[in-house]
């Protein structure tokens, strides 16, 4: 790819980076899973894929259900009323209906092809990507319904969220913590129902109320501006927790953290919400990227020592999708040629490393240093979601009057 293709601040390299972000998305990425994922039998999607689409494990993540009913369903709001977008979307929806809801209203985590239950995790991950799946197909298809479901469900992920002793703790309260997770994945499902269904009131709160709740939370306990970082768990007072948990950090993660915060700072002109959120950037891309074989690292350490996790140095694709969301975002909003040489450098290390050329989509691990580690095109985490969502909004972003 030619530099003008990668240029944000020429009229001509914004065109290209439009066409290229469409044509890989309409093109690439959601032909492959409307084609080898959809599960024709039994409904919903089945994601763990050989890189050519073959089925490797047809047991079903409840997080893609959700995560794919949104994908279908947001490119069929925004994009084009397509007949094949909508029935993918009310296939992962009505699955997730019938089949992913403990009997106390909980979701499952991972269900067998059929829609038999395997395994129920404590945290409520399953509930939020269900709400915004809901959402999205109460706009796209009119289903009251549905928007019904979006709100129960939200209110779901909240109280086991944010409720005092509802959610089962996670280790002894010798150590007490609390993890960034559940307000950034608060912030963006938030930003989904209100898009979807207006600024609706869940659990006694409107949506935006419940986003600046979780900012505040973000900006108060887990941005460090004397160690420039933003941490994934800290103490209940915010301290920093000393030991390997305490001191992981997840550049990906982090600048994902961002670009939910710069969105929200667009969508409201609140020039300090952007602030807030080109911080958080500004520091994880310092401690994130790797000068020396390029791409973003999974995990770092908050005082430069060893991670604990053998796959720290590794080179997942989703980092990579918002790195390269965060900082065109972030260039959007301010026309700093920072961000754009930032964004030319992801975008570049991503196209080189993670696509198929003969059979499609991304492999979604690789080495340091960009080799292939897995064939795996999707799995229990990987799916249609964190590429699409990133070609889609980079494309949306580029493509909106200026």
């Amino acid at each position: 790819m030619n530099d003008t293709v990668l240029s944000l601040t020429t009229a001509d390299g914004r065109a290209q980076l439009v066409r290229f972000y469409r044509d890989a998305l309409l093109g690439d990425v959601m032909p492959f899973w409307l084609r080898h994922g959809m599960d024709r039998e039994h409904g919903g999607i089945i994601t763990s894929l050989d890189r050519d689409g073959t089925v490797v494990d047809t047991d079903k993540s409840v997080w893609f259900q959700g995560r794919a009913g949104w994908m279908f369903a947001t490119l069929y709001n925004t994009i084009e009323r397509r007949a094949e977008w909508l029935e993918a979307a009310r296939s992962c929806v009505e699955f997730d209906r019938r089949h992913c809801f403990a009997p106390d209203g909980k979701m499952w985590f991972s269900v067998t092809r059929e829609g038999r239950p395997l395994r129920m995790r404590r945290y409520v991950y399953s509930e939020s990507f269900a709400a915004i799946a809901f959402a999205a197909y109460a706009k796209a298809s009119g289903d009251a319904r549905a928007a019904e479901d979006a709100v129960k469900t939200f209110a779901t992920y909240l109280r086991y969220s944010f409720e005092p002793g509802v959610m089962t703790p996670k280790f002894e309260p010798t150590r007490p913590a609390k993890s960034i997770g559940p307000h950034m994945i608060g912030i963006a499902s938030a930003q989904e129902l209100r898009v979807n269904l207006g600024d609706v009131s869940v659990a006694g709160r409107t949506c935006t109320e419940w986003i600046d709740r979780s900012i505040a939370e973000i900006e108060r306990d887990f941005m460090k501006p004397d160690h420039e970082a933003l941490m994934e768990v800290v103490a209940p007072d915010g301290g920093v927790i000393d030991h390997f948990d305490g001191r992981t950090l997840n550049p990906g993660h982090a600048i994902e953290a961002a670009w939910f915060i710069m969105h929200e700072g667009k969508l409201r002109g609140d020039q300090r919400l952007v602030r807030i959120g080109l911080t958080i950037l500004g520091w994880m891309w310092a401690r994130g990227w790797d000068e020396e074989f390029g791409g973003i690292y999974y995990f770092r350490d908050l005082r430069g020592l060893p991670v604990q996790e053998y796959w720290h140095d590794m080179k997942f694709w989703w980092p990579h999708n918002e790195a390269i969301i965060a900082t065109l975002l972030a260039w959007a909003l301010t026309g700093d040629a920072k961000y754009a040489r930032w964004h030319q450098m992801a975008h570049d290390w991503s196209f080189a490393h993670f696509p198929d050329p003969e059979h499609g989509e991304w492999y979604g691990y690789l080495h340091r240093d960009g080799s292939v580690s897995s064939r795996l095109k999707g799995g229990m985490w990987k799916g249609p979601f964190h590429l699409p969502r990133m070609l889609w909004y980079c494309w949306q972003t580029l493509a909106a009057p200026r």
